[in-house]
Formats: C-alpha cells, structure tokens, sequence
C-alpha cells in the first residue's frame, strides 16, 4: 500500500504531498493542473522509463519519494535486502519502505530503495508484486491477445498457474531435446571430421608416449653432449687439483699439512684445536667432491655422439607434438580429453537414437501439459464470461455479455491457446472481440469489470486507474465509482478522475491546484473535507463550486456515496 508520496519540481507541480492509505483515493482537479503527473511520479517509483521533458521549466530536475507499507517479510523484503536497503519494522507484521526516483533536465536518472542507491530495474521488480496501473494505454493493452491471456489465467488461480507450470517445464525439455537433435543431425559431417582428426592426433601422441617435462629434460642433456670436450677438460683439471694426482701440490695435500701443524700444538689451546676439525672437515667433503667429479668423468667417458643423435632425434619428435598442440602438457591433456570426445563422437548414431526416443516421449508429456492447459483455461473462461457479465450489468451496460473464448495457437512457452474477450454490447448483436467491438467508455468499463472479478481470486495490494471513467457519465459513472469503492474492502484503489460520480465513492479526496504568477504555473495537492469537498464536487459537476444547485447535488452524491450495496 502506498502511504505517502512526494512530488517536487514534476510536470506543473512544483512540489506537493499525497496523502494515501487505504481505501479508495480520488485524485481531481482542473484541467492542466497536473493529475496525470501524480501518476507519472508513482509510474517513476515503478521503474518506469524516466523522461527528462516531465522536469518542471526552470528546475534542474524532478524527484519523486514515496512511503509503501509492506509485509515485514516476503519476496518484497527479499527483494530490497538484495539491493542492499532495507525496511523499519511498525508491528503487526507491516514495515515502511523508503523510496526515490530523481531525473536531471540532462536526463540522468537515480533510484534509491531501502535507503540504498539502486537500479531502477529494482523498483521495477517490486512494482510486479506491490501494483497494478490502468490508464488509457493499459487499456489499449487489453486490446491485445497476450494481455486478454494473461487476464483469464489471473482469473484461474491455482487451477491455471498449475497447469501452466507444467507446460513450461514440458516445454522447456521438448525444446531443449529437439535444439539437441537438429544440432546433432545438422552437424554430422563436421563431426565426423573431428573424430577422423582425433583418431590421428591421439595415435601419434600414443606413438611418441610423451612424458611430462621431457622436452625440458632433452633441452638440457642435448647441450651437455654437444660441449662434452669442454666439460671433460674443465672436470678432470678439477679432479687433479684435488685428488693429488698430479705433481702439483693439490687440495688434499695441503689440507693433510695444515691439520698435522694444528694437531700438534691443538692440545695448548682449544680455540687451535677447534680450527684443526674445522680443517679435517674440510678434508673429508674435498675426498667426497674428488670421488663425485670421478664419477661425472666416468659417465661422460660412456657418452658419445650416437646419444647426441638419439636425443636430437626424440627431440624432433616431441617438438612435432608441441608445434601441432603448442605445449608438450597439451598433448599429453589431449590423450585424456581426445579419447573422451572421440567417445562421444562415436556414440553418434546410438546417441541419435536415445535422442529421437527422448524428444517423442517429451513431445507427448507436451501434448498432454498442453491439453491440461487448454482445459483449465476453458473452465476459467466460461466462468470468467459469466461474472465480468454480471458487473458490467452493474456499470449500466445491462444488455451486455461477455464471452472468453479459447482457441488454438502456435505452440509457444504460454501454451498452445489463443484468449479472446468477446463483447456483445446489444441483445442479438453478434459478439466481437473487444479489441474492435468497444467504444473507449465501454472498453473502461470491462477493463474494470475484469479487474473487479479477478480481484477475488488473485488480489493486489494496489490499484492505480487512470481517468478509468474517460466516455462515460451519468448512471455508469455512479456504477464505475462503486465498483471502485467495493475494489478498495481488499486493495488500497487510487483514481484520478474528472467526474463527481466517482469521487462520490472515495474515502480520500485529494485534489490538485493550481495557481499561476504570470510565468510559472505550480501546482499543490490537499485533503478535501466538509464544504471544501462539496465545492469540488460542485465544481466537477458544473464548473461552478459557489452554484446552490450544484452543491445541493454534490451532498446527494456524497450521501450515495457513503452507501455501497
């Protein structure tokens, strides 16, 4: 429900505040004193395109802030904690939630929800669960099948939205299986090709039966071998000027001396002592480093040109993977993931089979979802016909009849039906689809028949009509206020109208005002109670608030008003 909203620098109004709550609101005022900017401040709220043009002339922009009471848990409060706002808490389950909407002259916009800057989209996703809006264009959209479908599946309640979720889930795996199969069956030949082509790559990597790290490893002993000489020369004058197999005086010789003149006064000081192990430790890693380069002598000794070839030659043929893969690792990877899609690609005709078995058996669950759809629809929509009948004999069309009829369509993710609203709008007039069949007055008058009906099995916190009473007068007017009236016992009704037989029916009377210095016309709203209220009837009944005759008919109206049944 919306409690409060503030309008400041939007269209006319320079800045106003619009007292709500529940019930049923009247919105009035003259002409060009800017009602329809009330409704497009809510539509601002809602998420709605913002248009730089709605900016009041001399303003930098137009900002919008309203007040909902919302449950203190649910989708919505889920929704704006998502954002990053939140909601306050008033008791008895109820919470306020704050929120913004400004547009700049430039035409940048910024939303807020909860407290928290957003996107607008965010207040677009709240305005699915918190209203539904009906001005001229909205019954426009009623015109059209789509919207005529989605009004008799309201009407069905659970019966219908059941039967729909079935459906779209059949159809969603009838299509995902058939989007399947033309892919498979369109792309045989290509895939073919590709096992053709992994078959090779996998018996040549099978062949080579790379090892990780092998090229790295192969890199390395291949310049070994190829500066063999120099390394044996550099090894063996390392050997000689440690193991003392030379007459030059070598490492371990000299190292023997100097522990011999330590040990033979160590025992006069420790410190000397301490130097003589140092030395002898010493002895011992040159002996182990002299017998490791023998080693290395050893082993280059055994190599000889025939492994330089051998290494070059298996380095040709990982470098042949590796230009074909890009790296040895990808080869080896491709032997895994090769062989499991070369799996797949030749379980081609079985998987075609199993697919072709798969997509029948979901095109017949489609069938029958589709057929469960048809016929909830088409229990709906008989007694959808009968009740939107019976009100619209209520809104002074007392010959009229409505039918909802159901047909076949192209299969599509909201079934295989077609809705139409048919208006016989005379005794013995042939029924017409209400798109071509009704006037704007009557097309009002069944928009609001519909939306009296569905509102007893699928209810919104609030409705926001539009000038709903634009082509009509008199007695249907006094019927549209009541049936307004008798909408507002289960959703919060806000109405901007232009005729005293609808706000007859209001618990909350706002009107907008207007005043004018010459340059810039600026507009207020303000609760209209006692003689203020039935001046404003006057006014709307006959321009002129100060007529006795108008004033006495606008207390007999506001006397109606007061009666429901």
């Amino acid at each position: 429900m919306i409690e409060e909203m503030r309008l400041r620098d939007l269209g006319v109004i320079a800045e106003a505040t619009l007292p709500m709550g529940p019930g049923f609101t009247a919105i009035t005022g003259e002409t060009g004193a800017g009602k329809t900017m009330v409704v497009t401040g809510l539509g601002l709220l809602l998420g709605q395109r913002a248009d730089s043009g709605a900016v009041r002339a001399g303003a930098g922009q137009a900002s919008v802030d309203g007040v909902w009471i919302v449950p203190d848990s649910g989708p919505v409060v889920d929704r704006v904690r998502d954002a990053g706002g939140d909601v306050e808490a008033i008791g008895d389950g109820r919470a306020e939630l704050f929120v913004g909407r400004s547009v700049s002259r430039e035409g940048r916009g910024r939303a807020s929800v909860g407290g928290r800057a957003a996107p607008a989209g965010v207040l677009a996703d709240l305005a699915a669960d918190l209203v539904v809006v009906h001005g001229q264009s909205d019954q426009l959209r009623l015109r059209s099948a789509a919207a005529q479908r989605d009004a008799l599946d309201r009407f069905g309640g659970d019966a219908i939205a059941t039967a729909l979720a079935v459906y779209r889930a059949a159809f969603e795996r009838w299509r995902a299986l058939d989007a399947e199969l033309a892919s498979l069956t369109g792309d045989r030949e290509s895939r073919a090709a590709e096992a053709e082509r992994l078959r090779a790559e996998i018996a040549e990597i099978e062949q080579a039966a790379p090892q990780p790290g092998e090229d790295a490893e192969l890199a390395a002993r291949a310049d070994r071998l190829a500066n063999i000489e120099e390394l044996r020369m550099a090894a063996a004058t390392a050997h000689e000027a440690l193991s003392g197999e030379s007459e030059a005086p070598d490492a371990t010789t000299l190292l023997a001396e100097a522990r011999r003149a330590l040990e033979r006064t160590g025992d006069r000081d420790p410190d000397l002592a301490a130097f003589g192990e140092q030395i002898a430790e010493i002895g011992y890693r040159v002996t182990d480093l002299a017998t490791g380069i023998a080693a290395y002598l050893a082993d280059l000794d055994e190599s000889g040109p025939h492994e330089l070839a051998a290494v070059e030659e298996r380095r040709a043929v990982l470098g042949s993977l590796i230009r074909a893969h890009g790296t040895l690792e990808a080869a080896i990877g491709l032997l895994e993931t090769g062989s499991n899609r070369l799996v797949e690609l030749d379980d081609d005709d079985d998987r075609l089979e199993r697919l072709v078995a798969e997509r029948d058996d979901a095109a017949t669950a489609l069938d029958r979802a589709a057929a469960d759809l048809t016929a909830a629809r088409t229990a709906a929509a008989t007694r959808l016909g009968e009740a939107v009948s019976s009100e619209l004999r209520e809104l002074a069309m007392p010959d009229a009849s409505v039918t909802v009829e159901v047909s076949d369509a192209p299969p599509s993710l909201a079934g295989r039906d077609e809705v139409q609203i048919l208006l016989s709008a005379h005794p013995g007039a042939q029924p017409r689809p209400v798109a071509r069949g009704a006037s704007g007055g009557e097309l009002s008058r069944v928009m609001l028949a519909i939306e009296v009906v569905i509102s007893a099995t699928d209810p919104v916190p609030t409705f926001v009509f539009d000038e709903v009473d634009a082509g009509i007068g008199g007695a249907a007017a006094i019927e549209v206020g009541r049936r307004l009236a008798r909408l507002a016992r289960s959703s919060q009704v806000i109405a901007v109208t232009h005729l005293a037989q609808v706000a007859a029916f209001a618990t909350n009377h706002l009107s907008v005002v207007k005043a004018s210095d010459g340059s810039v016309t600026a507009s207020s709203v303000r609760r209209l109670n006692g003689a203020e209220r039935e001046a404003e009837m006057a006014r709307l009944l006959s321009g002129m608030p100060d007529s006795d005759a108008a004033l006495t008919h606008a207390r007999e109206l506001l006397e109606l008003g007061t009666v429901l049944d």
